[in-house]
């Protein structure tokens, strides 16, 4: 499939309109607990899924908190997955050779969804844009799994950021 880069993947957020908000997601979110409480929530629904388990096969609990690192500093957190986990590039390669099909990606957005519902602070438009985001995450994970995981995928550039108005 060759190299997948962020701009491969066309963003439509539908939050034109959206009185402006300020602060960083991960700020509105609740920070670090927050973020922890969703992976917590949403990877026991996923190893409980005879469609998801298996893609998760070599899953280990530390999983949880470097989801959870990586999704903070997406929402405009801390920096720590970037200095501490290898950033974009170590992402994008736990994806590699996993082979994720669109009902599992589809299916993985239903589970995410749930935990949202569950964990993030009742704000409509914070949810929605957090889904966006998993939306856009998903479709990247999903092209990049196509690929053996010795693929070489060049410099992917920075951690994203995404924000109220979506991809930063």
């Amino acid at each position: 499939m060759g190299h997948v880069g962020l701009a491969s993947v066309t963003l439509s957020t539908g939050m034109s309109g959206m009185s402006e908000r300020t602060g960083s997601l991960s700020e509105a979110i609740g920070g670090m607990e927050v973020l922890r409480r969703v992976s917590n929530t949403f990877y026991d629904r996923v190893l409980a899924d005879p469609l998801l388990a298996p893609v998760f096969a070599d899953f280990t609990r530390t999983h949880i908190e470097h989801v959870a690192i990586w999704l903070d500093e997406v929402f405009g957190g801390a920096e720590a997955f970037t200095r501490d986990l290898g950033g974009h590039q170590a992402l994008l390669r736990s994806h590699l050779g996993l082979a994720i099909t669109e009902e599992q990606r589809l299916r993985w957005m239903e589970l995410m969804t749930e935990a949202v519902g569950k964990e993030l602070p009742d704000d409509e438009l914070l949810r929605q844009q957090v889904m966006a985001y998993f939306d856009w995450g998903t479709k990247i994970a999903r092209a990049v799994s196509a690929d053996p995981d010795d693929t070489d995928l060049g410099d992917p550039g920075p951690t994203p950021r995404w924000g109220w108005k979506g991809l930063s």
